[in-house]
Parts: C-alpha cells; structure tokens; sequence
C-alpha cells in the first residue's frame, strides 16, 4: 500500500491507497510545534481505528508547503514503508507528464505540481485547476501540458475569518450562498461580499485566463476544462456552472501518479 501525505498550512491530509483506491483519508491540523514522533503516534491511532496495519504500507510520498513538518513527515513517512518516501519537488519534475516554466520550480507549491499533474492525466488537454483551500490557488496548464501559471487569492474561510476577527461587530458566518445579493442583515451582507463575490472573482479568472491562453497558444476557450478540488469547492459548486470536473481528492491522486513514476 502508499501512504500519501499532503502537508498544508492548515491540515496534513493523509491518505493510504491500496492500487488506485483510496482506502482511507484522514485530517489533522497543522502544528509544527508537534515531533515526528506525535505525528506517528496520532497516524497509528487513526489506522488501527480504520483496520489498516503499518505493516501494510511498503511506499510513501510527500508533498508539503511547510519545510518545518517537510523533515519530521520524512522520518514518519520512512518508519512507514521502510525506505526514503518520494519527495515532491525539483528533484522529480523531470520525471512527471507536465512541464514547469524555467525559473518556477522552487517557487511553485509542491500541492499545485500534484493538482497539475492529476488534471493532466484527467483531461490531457489545457486545464485550469482551482484548488478552494487556505488559499484559492488557481493553476494553468496549456493543451501541451506545460504550466503557465498559477493565480492566488486569500481562501474563502481564510477570507471569512479575516473579515470577523478583524471587525469586533462582525461575525463568523455560514458559507453558503445568500438568497440575494442585496443584504438586508449582517448574515445576509457578509454572504452577498464573500460567497457571491468570489463566485464573481472565480468566473471572472476563469473568463479571463480563458482569453489570455488563447493569445498565448492557440487554444479555443470552450476546449479548456475547469477543474475544481478543495474542501471549500461545494460553496461555490451549486451556484456556479464554470466547473466541468469537481474531484475532492486531486491532489491525493496527483501525490498517487507522482509516486508510480518516480518510485
């Protein structure tokens, strides 16, 4: 089995795969004041409660955007499979069905390479992936599988908690979409401002970038798919059709596809 982990700035997602199914997939919150040893223990408990031994896991991969954690999930990630996991970064790009930009490789997020790389092997055509986490990251790949770019905007729940703890009269609201966008109370008005307000920015991006990869390649608007993943996609998902594939896991799959080609 692999045991894939994705170190985020707010959860570790950790997931064991059995072939290409994912057997289990678990949360933790990221606290890089925790050893690799808490961690350890915390993974063990999480798989014995599901019935997965540790004897199990023979390969590993990793992903972070934390270089704090990056080490301490190296030595969990080894004690797992008994050998060094695959790190995602420079060192395989090589390796992988897409291409980075000259220059981008130790600037773009190891999570995006792994969206990329998922959305590749889904569409084999230009893509636009929108990743709805800590940040709303936007990647985009042409229809010969280079990367050309990546756009980033402050999360939704990042941009949520932002707005109450600043704003002492202002508080955590439901993200989910108001019944117009006209508020008529402090719920309503913050929901018009985020919820409906960033379905403006998501649809806007999405126009534009459309526009701008056909100046670059070529590549006809209506032949780019839109790619959604995240926790935070079902927010905007029933209020919007921009999206053609919505798949939770990406990135996990990513993390999945990077590990066959370079273990």
């Amino acid at each position: 089995m692999l045991l894939a982990i994705d170190i985020g700035n707010t959860n570790v997602v950790v997931a064991v795969f059995d072939g290409e199914k994912i057997v289990h997939t678990w949360r933790i919150a990221t606290d890089t004041r925790r050893t690799g040893d808490e961690y350890k223990s915390i993974l063990l408990t999480l798989m014995n409660d599901e019935h997965i031994s540790s004897s199990q896991i023979d390969k590993a991969v990793l992903s972070s955007v934390v270089p704090d954690l990056t080490g301490p999930f190296v030595s969990v990630a080894s004690s797992f499979a008994g050998k060094k996991p695959v790190i995602v970064g420079p060192d395989v790009y090589d390796k992988l069905p897409i291409h980075l930009p000259e220059g981008a490789t130790h600037e773009i997020g190891t999570d995006l390479v792994c969206n990329a790389v998922a959305a590749w092997q889904m569409t084999h055509c230009a893509n636009i992936v929108i990743d709805f986490g800590t940040a709303l990251s936007i990647t985009i790949t042409d229809q010969n599988g280079s990367v050309r770019g990546v756009d980033i905007a402050p999360g939704l729940g990042t941009a949520v908690h932002s707005l109450s703890s600043g704003a002492a009269q202002l508080p955590t609201v439901p993200l989910v979409a108001p019944p117009s966008s006209i508020g008529t109370n402090t719920i309503h008005s913050i929901q018009a401002g985020i919820v409906l307000g960033y379905k403006g920015l998501v649809e806007y991006l999405i126009s534009q970038i459309k526009t701008d990869l056909h100046k670059l390649t070529g590549v006809a608007p209506e032949d780019v798919r839109v790619v959604a993943t995240g926790g935070l996609n079902s927010v905007l998902k029933p209020i919007t059709d921009v999206f053609t594939h919505v798949d939770r896991s990406l990135t996990m799959t990513g993390l999945r596809l990077i590990a066959e080609r370079c273990s």
